[in-house]
């Protein structure tokens, strides 16, 4: 919870529960209730990690603009503020979901801030607002990183959500590529007085700063990164024991993910894992990989018997890359 720019104590909204094991800082609902009355802000950071909805709309929005992203929301009582002017490290697309949220904007003091580039005093002061304007219910701001903001409430009160959208930046790209030279021994030398190596080692680097390299590893990242989201996954491992040939399967909505033929198979890449596949498989997952509309095994393209196309399924739906329609 915060109020008027600054966090409040822990302490002072929540209670450890004596269970066992012991539950500490859970919410005190009547405090939490009486802070907010006196206009403190309700704060549920990273709501997509424990809302569906959310995290469903979070994963399709990520896929769509190829940037990871994170949401909160903000609950503030009627002529209240909770932040005071600052900056994000993020963009932000703010949601305003219920009642309205008076938005003052102002110019930058520093440009592009990073993660742990944040707005304080010592940037200097900010003019007067280039934007005074009330957001209401249903209506959207979008607000590039590094942009001074605040915003209050009127006489209503005040719900909306904040999607940070987090930038892969060309410092994201260099610290990717210098690690990738970790395994050249010129690197790993030591640095001795009036040594000539600099130039050198600096093409190296460059080398791998070109484009494609970049972007290859960006999108390794990006869909390494993507956590799991199933609200299903019981039912479905329950359903596996009903499936055949004629059962409706789909793509999950939420999977973000690679497929790359290599060698002697395929590699399915998505939420931190690779799963392999044998080559003879190929056109079937190559399918799978590809539908963008319920299908089922019978349909699909190669020369997998029925038992092998379930062997196939059975796997991408315990992996949480496909799921049975209706279980």
């Amino acid at each position: 919870m915060v109020r008027e720019g600054g966090q409040l104590d822990l302490g002072s909204y929540t209670a450890d529960v004596s269970w066992r094991p012991a539950f500490t800082k859970t919410a005190n609902v009547p405090r939490v209730l009486e802070e907010w009355q006196a206009g403190a802000t309700i704060v549920l950071q990273a709501l997509h990690v424990n809302w569906h909805p959310l995290a469903v709309f979070c994963r399709l929005l990520e896929e769509a603009i190829g940037h990871t992203v994170q949401a909160n929301s903000y609950y503030t009582p009627r002529g209240s503020q909770g932040f005071a002017v600052h900056h994000d490290t993020h963009d932000v697309l703010v949601l305003q979901v219920a009642g309205e949220k008076r938005w003052l904007l102002y110019d930058p003091l520093f440009e592009l801030p990073l993660k742990h580039q944040r707005y304080s005093k010592a940037l200097g002061e900010h003019g007067e607002p280039g934007d005074d304007f009330v957001l209401r219910a249903g209506e959207t701001l979008y607000l590039p990183r590094g942009w001074l903001h605040q915003a209050e409430t009127s006489d209503t009160d005040s719900l909306h959500l904040t999607i940070g959208i987090n930038a892969y930046t060309w410092l994201d790209a260099a610290k990717a590529a210098l690690a990738e030279t970790e395994q050249e021994l010129a690197f790993r030398h030591g640095i001795e007085p009036g040594s000539d190596e600099a130039d050198s080692l600096a093409e190296r680097l460059g080398a791998e700063l070109d484009p494609e390299l970049v972007a290859k590893r960006r999108r390794r990242k990006f869909v390494q990164t993507r956590r799991p989201i199933r609200a299903d996954g019981l039912t479905q491992l329950r359903a596996l024991e009903q499936l055949d040939t004629e059962t409706e399967l789909e793509r999950r909505e939420t999977v973000i993910a690679d497929l790359d033929e290599g060698g002697d198979g395929w590699t399915l890449a998505f939420e931190g894992r690779e799963v392999r596949f044998p080559a003879h498989a190929g056109p079937e997952l190559g399918a799978c990989y590809e539908a963008d509309e319920p299908f089922r095994l019978s349909e699909l393209p190669g020369d997998l018997d029925a038992v092998g196309r379930l062997v196939l399924a059975r796997r991408l739906v315990r992996e949480g890359f496909l799921r049975i329609r209706g279980a």
